[in-house]
C-alpha cells in the first residue's frame, strides 16, 4: 500500500472513527483502526464489536493495500504533525506502516488487515431518509433518558418505531420517560419496531454534524443491526434485543393543574434552586397558585438541605385547574428543559405523589416528557 493524503484529513478522519474505538479491550484488533485503499479514496474502520464506524478520506493511492494500527498511536501521532502531506506506505512484509510527513516520520508495527473484525451488512432490509436537522432534535429530546447502566439492557437503548408516515423516538431510564413522533416525507413500507442502543444514536448525531444532507438510517432484514449513512461516513449499529416497556401507558392522560410557564424563566430558577438542592438529595418543590382578580398565577421553586441554607425563588404562570404541588430531581427537571427550543412549557400535574407531564408549546405535541415525582415532606 502506498497512499498520500493531507494532514487535515486524515486527522479529521481519525477523529470521526476514533469513539468507536473500546478504552478496554480483550481482542487486540479491535484496538487498532483498518486502514485500506478503496476506490481512489482512503478507508478508515474502527469497531467495539457492538458500533463500526467508517469514514472515507480524499487520497492519491499509487498501491492498493490494507492494514490495521493502534488506533490510539496512531491518532495522536497525526495529530501532532504538521499541516503537510502524509505518506502512508506498507512494508514488504504487510504489518509495518511507515509514516512521513514533511521531516517527521515513523514506523508503526500493525496487524493483518484480515484479522480485523468485519463490519456487518445491512443491505437486505430497507431505508429511511431524514432531515438531519429534525433527526438531531429528536435524537437530543430523548437519548438523555436512556438508562446509563445496564442492569436492564432495554433501557439503555432508544425504542425506535417506524410506521406509517412518523418515527417515534422513546427512552426511560425509570424515574422519567421521554418521547418524540418526528414526521417522515415519505410512507414507511413496512412496520418497523426496534432498541438503537442510545450511543450509537448520540454518535449518528454527532457525526451529522452541520451536514444538511439527508441521513439515511437502514435496518437489515433480521432487525438485528441498523445503518446511518452521510456522504462520507457509515455508522452500523447492532441494535438490542428484548421488550421495551409499553410507554404510552405511563403518559397519563388527564391532570388537575395545568400552569403554562416561560421556559427560560423556568430553567434558570430551576438552575439556582439546584444550587441548595445538592445538598438536599438533589430534590426541588415546585409550589403553583391560581391568580385573583386578573392577577397571573404564581410558582414557588425552593429547595432546601438541613445545616446548609434553602432558597426560593417566584415566577408569574399561568394556572388552569388547582392550585398544587409537587418535587422533582432537579437534575432531571434540567435535562428537559435545557434541550426544549420552546418558549413556554405546559406543566400537567394530578397530584404530589403522580408523575409530572412537561409539553412544549407550539411542536404540535410531538414532544412529551413524563417525570416521577420525589416523596417529600411539605
Amino acid at each position: 500500500m502506498k497512499v498520500s493524503s493531507l494532514q487535515e484529513n486524515l486527522n479529521r478522519g481519525l477523529s470521526i472513527v476514533g469513539r468507536a474505538v473500546p478504552v478496554r479491550s480483550t481482542l487486540p484488533q479491535a484496538s487498532h483502526v483498518l486502514l485500506a485503499s478503496d476506490n481512489g479514496r482512503l478507508k478508515l474502520v474502527a469497531t467495539d464489536l457492538m458500533i463500526a464506524s467508517t469514514c472515507w478520506i480524499g487520497a492519491t493511492v499509487e498501491e492498493e493495500g490494507a492494514v490495521t494500527v493502534p488506533a490510539r498511536l496512531l491518532t495522536d501521532f497525526v495529530a501532532t504533525l504538521p499541516n503537510d502531506r502524509i505518506d502512508l506506505t506498507l512494508g514488504d512484509r504487510g504489518r509495518q506502516l511507515h509514516v512521513q510527513c514533511a521531516r517527521n516520520e515513523a514506523t508503526i508495527a500493525g496487524m493483518d488487515a484480515a484479522d480485523f473484525p468485519p463490519v456487518p451488512s445491512v443491505d437486505d432490509g430497507f431505508s429511511l431518509r431524514l432531515n438531519p436537522r429534525e433527526f438531531k432534535r429528536a435524537v437530543s429530546q430523548v437519548e438523555f433518558a436512556a438508562a446509563a447502566d445496564d442492569t436492564r439492557p432495554v433501557l439503555t437503548g432508544i425504542h425506535t418505531l417506524a410506521e406509517g408516515q412518523e418515527l417515534t423516538l422513546a427512552a426511560a431510564d425509570g424515574f422519567r420517560l421521554a418521547v418524540h413522533k418526528l414526521p417522515l416525507s415519505q410512507e414507511v413500507p413496512e412496520r418497523v419496531e426496534v432498541i438503537v442502543p442510545a450511543r450509537a444514536l448520540r454518535e449518528a448525531v454527532r457525526l451529522i454534524g452541520e451536514d444538511e444532507e439527508p441521513l439515511e438510517m437502514a435496518f437489515n432484514g433480521a432487525r438485528s443491526q441498523v445503518l446511518f449513512r452521510l456522504k462520507s461516513v457509515e455508522l452500523v449499529a447492532t441494535l438490542i434485543q428484548g421488550t421495551f416497556p409499553n410507554y404510552s401507558q405511563l403518559i397519563p392522560q388527564a391532570y388537575q393543574s395545568r400552569a403554562t410557564i416561560d421556559m427560560r424563566q423556568f430553567l434558570q430558577e430551576t438552575r439556582i434552586a439546584a444550587i441548595f438542592a445538592r445538598d438536599g438529595a438533589g430534590i426541588v418543590r415546585l409550589q403553583m397558585e391560581p391568580g385573583q382578580n386578573g392577577t397571573p398565577g404564581k410558582m414557588t421553586i425552593s429547595a432546601r438541605a438541613e445545616e446548609v441554607g434553602d432558597h426560593r425563588g417566584d415566577i408569574d404562570v399561568k394556572l388552569e385547574g388547582e392550585a398544587a404541588k409537587i418535587a422533582f430531581n432537579s437534575k432531571y427537571l434540567q435535562d428537559v428543559l435545557q434541550v426544549l427550543d420552546a418558549e413556554a412549557v405546559h406543566l400537567e400535574t394530578s397530584s404530589p405523589s403522580s408523575p409530572g407531564v412537561i409539553r412544549p408549546i407550539g411542536t404540535d405535541d410531538n414532544y412529551v416528557h413524563v417525570v416521577m415525582p420525589m416523596f417529600v415532606q411539605w
